[in-house]
């Protein structure tokens, strides 16, 4: 019995360590463009049963078979962390290269091994060619150029591109298309700020912005990470202190052993 305390209260230890890692996590990005918070997610692990043999208040054999049997628990572990894709702050950046959505959807980026990547992120750059990418070099999806007498770029909210040239004519290109999924809670995080599809978030589903549920894009915007430091720092003091009475159980049933073994040094 004193065993399977230990392992329990060891397991308890090890998931809010778990916890605390994630919550120092989501402060540690809390300056992070488009970053979404994750949550760590627990289940409790497989019972045992232990029989009691003698139970004076069983009176029949029903009675005794519905009471006689006691389940007792082995502890706790993690099984998933999960991403909250809650809307963060749009702020002003007055750089035109800057876009954030106003609602659902990802950007498409194309990685460097042709594979796609989505992103809430919408700070964008322009590579030595005139493309637009993000800070790691990918190319937004569909792909979009300046050339080298362009002065303005303008992104409206369905997401519809101009660029202005140095004589002022103005040029149509591509739309910026949004990306969104059954369940954006499976995307894979990948780092850079980029998420990957998963057989759990299901395939892409493409639209425009500002129509069939899709959000607007905003020019010269961006969108700060969802993270609370109020939440953050209540569920750290919380995990702290499941933790501490974790331990406190540890050191419970080791002074119970102890005892235990001097009731049979002096009997």
């Amino acid at each position: 019995m004193s065993t399977r305390a230990l392992r329990s209260a060891a397991s308890g230890m090890y998931a809010q360590q778990l916890n605390i890692e994630v919550i120092s996590n989501n402060i540690a990005n809390i300056n992070t463009n488009g970053f979404k918070k994750n949550k760590a997610e627990f289940q409790d692990m497989m019972y045992q049963e232990i029989p009691v043999n003698t139970l004076p208040s069983a009176t029949d054999a029903s009675t005794q078979s519905a009471v006689n049997k006691i389940q007792v628990g082995n502890g706790v572990r993690p099984t998933s962390t999960q991403k909250i894709f809650t809307q963060g702050d749009v702020t002003s950046t007055d750089n035109s290269m800057d876009l954030a959505i106003d609602g659902e959807g990802f950007f498409q980026f194309r990685k460097t091994d042709v594979t796609y990547a989505y992103t809430r992120d919408g700070g964008l750059k322009i590579n030595s060619e005139g493309k637009l990418v993000t800070a790691s070099g990918y190319y937004i999806e569909p792909e979009i150029t300046m050339s080298e007498d362009s002065m303005e770029l303008v992104v409206n909210t369905d997401g519809s591109v101009e660029i202005t040239q140095a004589d002022g004519t103005t040029t149509a290109v591509d739309n910026i298309q949004l990306v969104r999924f059954m369940n954006p809670g499976g995307l894979e995080a990948a780092g850079n700020n980029l998420y990957l599809e998963t057989q759990a978030s299901g395939e892409p589903i493409y639209g425009t912005p500002g129509s069939n549920g899709f959000g607007e894009i905003q020019q010269g915007y961006v969108e700060a990470s969802n993270v609370d430091v109020v939440d953050e720092m209540v569920a750290m003091i919380a995990a702290q202190r499941a933790y501490e009475i974790n331990s406190k159980t540890v050191k419970t049933v080791e002074e119970m052993m102890t005892m235990a073994n001097n009731l049979k040094r002096t009997s």
